[in-house]
Formats: structure tokens, C-alpha cells, sequence
């Protein structure tokens, strides 16, 4: 019996964030081990049908960078990498197209559909839905100590989005599970960054809340301990310091972005832990590391 009253506890714990967030959109980046392990990449398509069974409207952006490495590899094709972005020419390019808008993409719209739910589908070429261009990217020459520019091949940056087509499926039920593939002013296909382009998106929609599922707890300080909330106007002051280091900084700086655009919060979560969305979105103490304006 006790185990049952826990469960309604749990349930009126939840009914407060329920209240809270009915009708409001939550931009989800799914990457990581979350995509990778079997039981939770179940858990995390049930996780998205809750939430909109009970009157929330998700969208997911997802990654693939695992998934196009192995079949580049199958292919006899190295993968290289430039300050952490993938080396992208027309072969590569169409590889990228493939695995994030083809294999990637429909599994996860596959997962949720066999589970329940109602998915759709898109690339940023549907609908101009994420309209970009050629990333330009720097390093300086160690001869000469001047920067020099470092050609990534089909490598973008967002430029736009356009949220009707998402805005569209949400007010008919549907979920939308898009694929960070852009296009460009001409037509060309661009390879883009998954946790920028849910950034973007979070911004376009001024969503409620922007989740990236990570591989770790969130941002810890020099202490190793995890950093519950951050203020925005403190993410420079812990960049220069060194508290954020490494891959974090593009993930805190995507945040940062996310909520200057209009997103109330944006949160950096473990993606391992069974149900974290879950876990962030409806109940008291949340997990992971918050970002906004406190």
C-alpha cells in the first residue's frame, strides 16, 4: 500500500510543472548514449509521448555524429575533425544527408510512433524550415601569428528558421523530430551542428524550456561538484576562469544564445539517466545544470 501512496505522491509532485508548462513548447537536443542504448532510447520516446499526451508541445533536434562515422568507416572513408566539426566534402556530405535524415531520423520517429505517439519527420530543407550558410572558421598560422581561414567543406551555421511548419504540426498532435541539415540560399546542403540548430529553433519558437541530453551530469565547478543554476551574465566570468572548459563551452554558449532569443530556461542534462527529461521537466528539484535569468 505504502508503494502505491509514493505513487500518487510522485504524481502530485508532478502536477504543479504540469500546470506550469500545458501548451508551452520544450525543445529537446537528443544525442549521446541516450540515442545509442536500447532501453533508453525506449525510455526517452515514451518520455516524449508523456509529455504530450498530457498537453505539453515537444520538439526534438536530434544528432548522429556516431552513426555517420560508422558507415564513412564502412565506406574506407577517414573522418576528420577541425576544432570539433566534422570535415565535410560533397561525398561526406551526402553520407551526413543519409544517416541524419534517413536511418537516424526515421528510427526515432519510428521509436515513437511503435510506442504510442504521433511523429513527423524533417530536415532543414523541409519547408526552408532551417535556411543556412558556410561556416567560416579561423586558426592562426604558428609561422606567421596571423589567422588564416580553414576551409571545413559543407559545415554551416543557422541563418534562419523558419517555424510554421513546426508550429503547423504541433496545433494538429504531431511531434517533430528534425534533422540538422540545412540548406542554403542556392539550394546546397549544409552539415550542422545539432545543439546550435536546437538552439535556433528553441529561439524561433520562444519555447518554454531548451533540454540538451548530454553524457554528463551538467556544468561542474573547479570543485567537481555539479552547478545547479547559472546566470547568464556569469557564463563569460566562468569561461575565462576555466570552470567551463573544452566541449562545454559551445553546449553553455548555445544556452546562452537559446535564452538571449527569448527561451525562458535552457537546461544541460545527463541523457544516461533513465527518464531525465522527466525528471527535469516535473519535479521539484530537477537535475542537470539550469541556464537563464535568475
Amino acid at each position: 500500500m505504502q508503494e502505491i501512496i509514493n505513487k500518487a505522491k510522485t504524481l502530485m509532485e508532478a502536477l504543479p510543472w504540469i500546470r506550469n508548462f500545458y501548451g508551452k513548447t520544450i525543445v529537446i537536443k537528443y544525442g549521446g548514449n541516450a540515442m545509442v542504448e536500447e532501453h533508453l532510447k525506449v525510455g526517452f520516446a515514451r518520455d516524449i509521448i508523456m509529455m504530450k499526451y498530457i498537453g505539453l508541445n515537444p520538439v526534438v533536434v536530434h544528432g548522429g555524429g556516431p552513426q555517420i562515422g560508422k558507415v564513412l568507416k564502412a565506406m574506407g572513408k577517414e573522418s576528420r575533425f577541425i576544432q570539433g566539426m566534422r570535415v565535410t566534402d560533397t561525398e561526406t556530405m551526402d553520407v551526413v544527408e543519409m544517416v541524419l535524415g534517413g536511418k537516424v531520423n526515421k528510427e526515432i520517429v519510428g521509436n515513437i510512433n511503435r510506442h504510442g505517439g504521433r511523429a513527423v519527420g524533417l530536415t532543414g530543407k523541409d519547408g526552408n524550415l532551417i535556411v543556412a550558410h558556410k561556416m567560416e572558421m579561423t586558426a592562426v598560422n604558428p609561422d606567421t601569428l596571423t589567422p588564416e581561414i580553414i576551409d571545413v567543406g559543407m559545415v554551416g551555421e543557422v541563418e534562419s528558421i523558419n517555424p510554421e511548419i513546426i508550429t503547423g504540426l504541433e496545433n494538429a498532435n504531431f511531434i517533430p523530430v528534425i534533422a540538422p541539415v540545412g540548406v542554403g540560399l542556392s539550394g546546397e546542403t549544409y552539415n550542422i551542428n545539432a545543439d546550435l540548430v536546437a538552439g535556433r529553433v528553441a529561439g524561433a519558437l520562444k519555447a518554454e524550456k531548451l533540454i540538451l541530453l548530454t553524457d554528463v551530469e551538467g556544468v561542474k565547478g573547479k570543485d567537481g561538484r555539479l552547478i545547479s543554476t547559472i546566470d547568464v551574465q556569469r557564463v563569460p566570468d566562468l569561461i575565462n576562469d576555466g570552470t567551463i572548459t573544452g566541449g562545454m563551452i559551445p553546449k553553455v554558449n548555445c544556452c546562452v544564445d537559446a535564452v538571449e532569443e527569448g527561451v525562458k530556461k535552457a537546461h544541460i542534462i545527463d541523457g544516461r539517466m533513465e527518464h531525465a527529461c522527466l525528471l527535469e521537466i516535473f519535479t521539484d528539484k530537477g537535475i542537470g545544470t539550469a541556464i537563464a535569468r535568475f
